[in-house]
């Protein structure tokens, strides 16, 4: 089982899910301890080092599930543009001469010109290098909000509860082309589903309800006297008129209470949380969902219909990345990363190996 023990608060790795454990491993990399593992400013770890620990890190986030020799073969981009914004030369001396030749105006150009470089920021295309990966059929359900996890993305689009252009599609492994739709089967979606907790009240409301109303057809109570116990067909007889303005009461607060619509979990009775939204679709959050509910916007999603639709390729421009990360889009672990792969790319694919390619609609 790939997902087995990836939540583990030793490790604290993020993944694509929205989880309790995964928030706090997100929560240990932003703010405890394991936020020094991927600051390199001051370490004594080799230059290897520093690239393996980023590449561990952001393959944890962006596709773990993937192995990795496919994930080099067939998700990694063939070149990058330069992420690594360009310096003056070391052992550049000419401030200096120009200090202690006096020219204020030149050094005054000269530090003009290295704080606009500094300021000039480019764009981050080093997450660009899981582009490919956004497009696959299963991170595209769970960027749409229709799982709770990558994981449990993939396992909807196996068992045969997406359809791809209106067309039943079990390969996770597809990359999607601009304009494809992409449609979940309302039924599979945890999120219209009312916890199994809730489900257990209501059965248990339904069978105490049950239950008294057997003992009011056994004992009617006449004229304010004191109940005694008469056969049903003549209780049925005495309290038909009574029974007919009960009715319409009854059907007078059912059609209040099935107008106002319950504002949180806490307003909905024990045993009876289908009594205020019948006519309604439920939508009930996981816990702690508030850091994690967006949608890219590389993606048109229609939650009336259970449908989404791939716009683009997901894009980069200087300060904004297209690509959810967890991490700086252009900061130095990505950029590690990135150097890491550069140096460990495949070979040249054979016709043998292109063949074994997943299947990716933008070639079609």
């Amino acid at each position: 089982m790939r997902d087995k023990n990836v939540f583990a608060f030793s490790r604290a790795l993020p993944r694509m899910s929205w989880s309790p454990q995964n928030l706090y491993n997100l929560w240990q990399r932003c703010f405890t301890g394991k936020l020094s593992d991927s600051q390199f400013e001051r370490t004594a770890k080799t230059l290897f080092q520093q690239r393996w620990i980023s590449k561990r890190l952001v393959r944890a986030y962006h596709g773990d599930h993937i192995n990795e020799k496919i994930f080099k073969k067939w998700y990694l981009p063939s070149t990058l543009p330069e992420v690594i914004p360009k310096k003056s030369a070391k052992h550049d001396d000419t401030s200096t001469l120009a200090k202690w030749a006096r020219r204020q105006d030149d050094v005054d150009r000269i530090e003009k010109l290295r704080q606009e470089e500094n300021n000039t920021a480019l764009a981050p295309v080093g997450s660009l290098m899981f582009a490919e990966v956004e497009r696959r059929i299963d991170v595209f359900v769970f960027r749409c909000c229709f799982a709770h996890s990558v994981y449990e993305a993939r396992r909807l689009v196996i068992h045969g509860n997406v359809h791809l252009n209106g067309v039943l599609h079990t390969n996770a492994n597809t990359r999607l082309a601009p304009g494809d739709m992409v449609s979940v089967d309302p039924s599979a979606i945890r999120f219209l589903q009312y916890p199994e907790s809730w489900k257990k009240n209501e059965d248990m409301g339904s069978t105490s309800q049950s239950e008294t109303a057997t003992t009011n057809k056994e004992s009617v109570p006449l004229n304010g006297q004191e109940s005694q116990e008469i056969p049903v067909s003549e209780a049925s007889e005495l309290s038909l008129s009574s029974n007919s303005e009960l009715q319409t009461n009854a059907d007078a607060d059912a059609s209040s209470v099935k107008n106002e619509a319950p504002q949180s979990k806490s307003e909905i009775p024990p045993g009876q949380p289908w009594l205020y939204n019948k006519s309604l679709t439920p939508f009930v959050l996981p816990d702690y969902a508030a850091p994690f509910i967006f949608i890219p916007a590389y993606i048109e999603p229609s939650f009336s219909t259970c449908s989404a639709v791939y716009v683009r390729h997901p894009t980069a421009r200087p300060g904004y990345s297209e690509i959810p990360t967890p991490y700086d889009a252009d900061g130095e672990v990505v950029r590690l990363a990135w150097e890491w792969y550069a140096k460990r790319r495949p070979r040249m694919r054979s016709r043998r190996q292109l063949a074994q390619m997943p299947e990716d609609r933008q070639k079609l």
